[in-house]
């Protein structure tokens, strides 16, 4: 149904829309004289209720949109948020100087280790040489004087090397350096004698023949 009436021209005899103030098909002016299809008093009741329903869907809609309630968008939790220090912390008692976490104590320094002690090397072995050959038994005159070495197995012996004449009166024998690896033999007297060369427990002999 069309909100707005129609009207009959009162020349043609014709509808058209009452907007219209002449008549589209003889052009006749619009008068009082005008038929209107429903009647100028239809016409303005509808126009009133099309106003009013309207005007009654408007503030519905202004209604709704005021009083609805607008949900709250709860934030996500917060890690290791710091509290106020005005406000309880997490224990529900006010601080003022905040919730902060407990500072560990300092780890002790580790203490340096000592360094373990050397073994003190065992010797496995003693040879008495002479001009760098391995000498069991050597012959000398009296007052002749012979160099002697000794080579300890294995080296590195901080132990000094002890040189014995089983018999002074034939020989003598004497170190002629620190660690007691060199030693000189001098005969006294003719005749027979054993010469022991000994450290860490170990012993070598030499047996000489003074002529």
């Amino acid at each position: 149904m069309s909100i707005v009436s129609e009207i009959k021209c009162a020349k043609c005899d014709r509808k058209f829309s009452g907007v219209r103030s002449r008549c589209p098909f003889c052009g006749e002016r619009l008068t009082g004289s005008g038929k209107k299809a429903g009647g100028a008093d239809g016409f303005r009741i509808k126009m009133l209720i099309s106003i009013a329903v309207m005007f009654v869907f408007v503030l519905a809609a202004g209604t709704l949109l005021f009083t609805t309630p607008i949900p709250e968008v709860e934030s996500p939790p917060q890690a290791n948020t710091p509290q106020s220090p005005y406000f309880p912390n997490d224990l529900g008692t006010s601080s003022l100087e905040g919730n902060h976490p407990e500072t560990p104590p300092p780890e002790p320094a580790p203490t340096p280790e000592e360094p373990s002690p050397e073994p003190t090397p065992v010797v496995l072995n003693l040879i008495i040489t002479y001009n760098g050959r391995e000498n069991r038994d050597f012959t000398a005159n009296v007052s002749e004087r012979v160099d002697l070495k000794v080579i300890v197995v294995p080296e590195g012996f901080e132990e000094e090397v002890i040189w014995v004449s089983s018999n002074e009166s034939i020989f003598q024998v004497v170190a002629t350096n620190t660690a007691g690896t060199a030693a000189r033999v001098t005969g006294l007297g003719k005749g027979t004698a054993t010469l022991t060369a000994s450290v860490g427990g170990i012993e070598a002999e030499c047996i000489v023949r003074i002529r």
